[in-house]
């Protein structure tokens, strides 16, 4: 039976310190629709931005005044249909409808934690089609990682390969991955498994090590070595790198320009160092692109069914998911501001349910 009440986040999207607890009827569900128990939910940097008023960028994506924050979870089954049963253990996609394909306008109407009510609730109804089910062997701590984090990841890496024919390398090709958040670790395990070598960047030794124990083949201090563009290619035999993993943004982005392989894809996946360019080279990035004949791709996540293809190949090799840090549901703000620190290795859980 649903519950009439449950304890949630909300915010209005005017501050980290503003986001509050509170206690609210569970919404009516539509036709389709399955009742989830809430278990984990994992957190992105976008929900920080969202929770302060800064993710603006997309116009189709609607603001309203308050809602639930978070987008990635992990939960059960309570209420099932004739496509997902009582008592299966699911995740859920980032854009609901986004099923297949490449996303466009309508999908982006549909995702969680905004413009949607998000995930940092205790239950919640869901299409039964925009949920994932959870492979067996992972914690729901761990599966809870994988919505955004994860297939950003994966679609970086293979987004120009045909479903099912996921990217391999027999050593001879790079991933460049920068920094170690959520989306770069989880690219470090897939390109790993994948046989590509590993070139991973951060301005801690502490991390660079934790990259090394998980396989990184070769790390960048990027604080003691600022020209980190040229150390890349000297590890790479002056041929750089074959896909980079682009974080960064304003601080970065003209770095790996002079440092991915001609023919290679530069993965725009975050803005960590900033949306605006700093004044000094301005360069026009149609000419950084002919250079070397690059690909500039821009990763707005990926579909329910490359999501499920990750799953099989994640299953293949057994890769569980790097959890940081796990908060109690209560100290989700918290939580939130750890993540917005950057003193995060991997992912930030918040446990809804004991």
């Amino acid at each position: 039976m649903a519950p009439q009440q449950v304890k949630q986040w909300v915010t209005e999207q005017t501050g980290l310190d503003n986001v509050r607890f509170e206690e609210a009827s569970l919404p009516a569900p539509q036709e389709g629709q399955v009742l989830v128990k809430i278990h984990c939910v994992a957190l992105n940097f976008r929900d920080t931005e969202v929770c302060m008023g800064e993710y603006k960028h997309h116009k189709h994506v609607e603001q309203p005044p308050a809602l639930v924050p978070g987008s990635d979870m992990c939960g059960t089954v309570v209420s099932g249909n004739d496509k997902l049963k009582t008592g299966t253990r699911v995740m859920s996609i980032f854009n609901q409808k986004h099923l297949t394909g490449t996303v466009n306008a309508e999908a982006m109407t549909s995702g969680l934690g905004l413009p949607l009510p998000g995930v940092l609730t205790e239950y919640r109804y869901f299409d039964a089609d925009a949920l994932v089910q959870v492979p067996e062997y992972m914690s729901d701590e761990q599966a809870a990682c994988l919505p955004i984090a994860a297939v950003t990841a994966w679609m970086s890496i293979n987004w120009m390969q045909p479903m099912g024919q996921p990217a391999t390398s027999t050593g001879d090709k790079f991933v460049l991955l920068q920094g170690t958040g959520g989306v770069s670790v989880s690219g470090l395990q897939i390109a790993h498994a994948s046989g590509f070598k590993t070139i991973v960047t951060s301005s801690s030794d502490e991390k660079l090590e934790k990259a090394k124990s998980m396989g990184a083949d070769f790390t960048i201090n990027y604080r003691s070595n600022p020209d980190w563009e040229e150390e890349v290619m000297r590890i790479t035999k002056d041929v750089g790198a074959d896909i980079i993993f682009e974080c960064g943004a304003a601080k970065t982005l003209r770095k790996s320009f002079d440092c991915v392989s001609f023919g290679g894809c530069i993965a725009c996946i975050g803005y960590l160092s900033g949306k605006e360019d700093e004044a000094g080279d301005r360069t026009n990035t149609n000419l950084l692109a002919l250079k070397r004949n690059v690909t500039l791709k821009g990763m707005l996540n990926g579909p329910k069914d490359r999501f499920e293809e990750m799953v099989q190949f994640y299953g293949k090799h057994e890769i569980r998911p790097v959890v940081d840090r796990v908060f109690k549901f209560e100290e989700a703000k918290d939580a939130l501001k750890y993540l917005y620190s950057g003193s995060h290795f991997g992912k930030v859980v918040v446990k809804v349910a004991q």
